[in-house]
């Protein structure tokens, strides 16, 4: 239970988001069971008044909520509703400063999205169709693993985008940054016939790489779509989407080469920070190349 000061300050602080905010009752719950448990354990800290809190106690509060196992996103989330609780008694003149302004959670834990190994690649890839549909779709899913293309740069592809013979795409990536990205000889036979038979559902002038029956670019949601489809088909056990192949891509690479510099650059990452979280490798994988490639854990030959 809080003390009767700190729960006034409670009361006026919600009265306030529900009359000027116009919060919701679940929101107002929410903010409420976390402003009592925050406070409850300031108490516990021997603080029994909101406004004579610093910032180095509610680091230390946060730090409590920690060793409590709360997610990350839970503790996120409870200091979130603190600054917005802490800005109203600024700007209500209570305080001179916002304590909690500075206040940063726990970063939270980035789950990687799980890739298909090779054989399920090929399982999914070894196609048996030459229906227009089925060339467009085959197409899509080899320069998806081939390339390693974000789901939207792969749709926004124009036809003068692709250089079969260079084996290259003008990707506009985030940012609307441009890079250039190989794809491999798969790939290209997959698009060579994809574009024989184009024409029979593109109009003249539509750029679209890939388009649908409609007779207008794919969708994004046309695309995953596509892709559970085949997936059932080829009776694939796991749930394919375009990230999953875009991480296929960056593992196997990665796995190959060794070198994350290179996957950052086919990927379009702007910090190598967010491939090293992207990609993984196996521990043994990882041992091997240590072992062959630090000059102090080379063994001697006798």
């Amino acid at each position: 239970m809080l003390s009767e000061s700190m729960q006034k300050m409670v009361d006026r602080f919600l009265r306030y988001i529900a009359s000027e905010r116009r919060y919701s009752e679940a929101t107002l719950d929410g903010y409420q069971r976390s402003l009592n448990q925050q406070g409850a354990i300031l108490q516990q800290m021997d603080i029994g008044d909101w406004t004579k809190v610093s910032l180095n106690d509610l680091r230390q509060m946060a730090m409590r909520m920690n060793r409590q196992n709360l997610s990350a996103s839970s503790i996120a989330n409870k200091l979130s509703a603190l600054r917005s609780f802490y800005q109203f008694m600024l700007e209500q003149g209570i305080i001179d400063v916002n304590p909690a302004r500075s206040l940063s959670a726990p970063k939270q834990a980035r789950p990687l999205p799980k890739n298909l190994d090779v054989d399920a690649l090929e399982q999914l890839l070894n196609i048996d169709d030459h229906s227009l549909l089925g060339l467009r779709d085959r197409a899509i899913m080899e320069l998806f693993y081939a390339s390693g293309l974000r789901l939207a740069e792969l749709v926004g592809l124009n036809i003068n985008d692709v250089d079969l013979k260079r084996r290259e795409l003008l990707v506009l990536g985030k940012g609307r940054k441009q890079r250039l990205v190989p794809f491999g000889s798969k790939a290209v036979q997959a698009l060579e016939k994809w574009l024989k038979v184009r024409g029979q559902i593109c109009p003249v002038g539509e750029p679209a790489l890939f388009v649908s029956m409609r007779q207008r670019r794919m969708t994004t949601r046309a695309v995953q779509q596509r892709l559970n489809v085949w997936a059932k088909r080829q009776h694939i056990g796991n749930h394919v989407h375009p990230h999953k192949l875009r991480h296929s891509f960056a593992t196997h690479m990665l796995e190959g080469s060794g070198d994350l510099r290179v996957v950052q650059e086919l990927l379009g990452h702007a910090n190598l920070s967010t491939t090293q979280v992207y990609t993984h490798l196996d521990f043994q994988h990882l041992a091997k190349v240590y072992d062959a490639a630090h000059p102090r854990a080379k063994r001697s030959k006798k």
